[in-house]
C-alpha cells in the first residue's frame, strides 16, 4: 500500500505563524493610530461622557497592547530564539512590561465601560487570566523551566490575540445584524467579547498540545509493561 501523505507540518506551521503575524500586525497599525491623535472622536470604542479620564484609560491600554501584538509573534520563531538569545531576551521584557501597563489600563478602562456588566466582567476576568500567565511565564524562566515557559507565553499571548479575534467575530455580527433587525449592537458586542475571550484561549490550548506536548511525547517511548505471570 502505498504511503498517505500529508501536507508539511514545518510548512503549516508557518502558514499559521503568518496569518497570525499578519492580522496581529494589520489590527495594531490600524487601530493604534486613533489613539496617537489624542481626539477622543476617533476612540475605536465608545466612551463614557462622565469620566473624564476615560480616554486616557483607553489611550494607556490600546497603545501598549498594539506593541504586544507586533512583539509575540517574533517569540515564537524558533530560528530568531535559538540565533539571538539576548534579543529574544530584551524583547521579552519589554512585551512583559506593556502586559502589565495595559492590564492596570485595561481594568480601569474596564470600570468605567458603557457596555454593561457582562462585557466588564469578561474584561476582569481576561485581564486576571493575562496577569496571571504572564506570571507563571516569568517564573518558569527565572526556575530555568523553557518549555513550561514557552506554554505560558502561549497562553499569554492567545489571550492578547483575543483583540484581532473581537474584531472578527463583531464584523460577523454586524453583517448578521443587516438581515436580522431583532439583534442590538449590545448583544452582538457582548456576545463578541465573550467568544473571543473563549475561542482564543481555546486554540491557545491546541496549539500548546500540537506543537509542544505532542512532539515531547512521542519522543518518549511507552514504559514496556510487563505482563502479569500467573499465580
Amino acid at each position: 500500500m502505498p504511503a498517505i501523505r500529508f501536507p508539511s507540518t514545518r510548512r503549516t506551521w508557518w502558514a499559521a505563524w503568518t496569518v497570525l503575524a499578519v492580522s496581529a500586525a494589520g489590527f495594531a497599525l490600524y487601530g493604534a493610530p486613533a489613539y496617537l491623535t489624542g481626539d477622543r472622536a476617533l476612540s475605536r470604542i465608545p466612551l463614557n461622557p462622565e469620566i473624564v479620564l476615560h480616554y486616557l484609560y483607553l489611550v494607556s491600554h490600546a497603545l501598549p497592547a498594539s506593541l504586544i501584538l507586533l512583539l509575540g509573534p517574533l517569540q515564537f520563531v524558533p530560528a530568531l530564539r535559538n540565533k539571538y538569545p539576548r534579543l529574544h531576551r530584551v524583547v521579552g521584557r519589554v512585551y512583559m512590561i506593556n502586559v502589565l501597563i495595559a492590564s492596570v489600563a485595561a481594568v480601569l478602562a474596564a470600570t468605567f465601560t458603557v457596555s454593561g456588566f457582562p462585557v466588564q466582567v469578561a474584561f476582569y476576568l481576561l485581564t486576571a487570566a493575562w496577569l496571571y500567565s504572564l506570571a507563571q511565564a516569568y517564573l518558569a524562566i527565572r526556575r530555568r523551566q523553557i518549555q513550561v515557559h514557552r506554554v505560558w507565553m502561549i497562553r499569554n499571548y492567545a489571550l492578547s490575540f483575543a483583540a484581532v479575534v473581537l474584531r472578527v467575530f463583531l464584523l460577523l455580527g454586524l453583517a448578521v445584524r443587516s438581515r436580522y433587525d431583532w439583534l442590538t449592537f449590545d448583544d452582538i458586542y457582548t456576545s463578541s467579547v465573550w467568544a473571543s475571550i473563549l475561542v482564543s484561549a481555546g486554540v491557545g490550548e491546541w496549539f500548546i498540545v500540537q506543537r509542544v506536548l505532542r512532539p515531547r511525547a512521542r519522543r518518549k517511548p511507552e514504559p514496556a509493561v510487563a505482563a502479569a505471570s500467573p499465580s
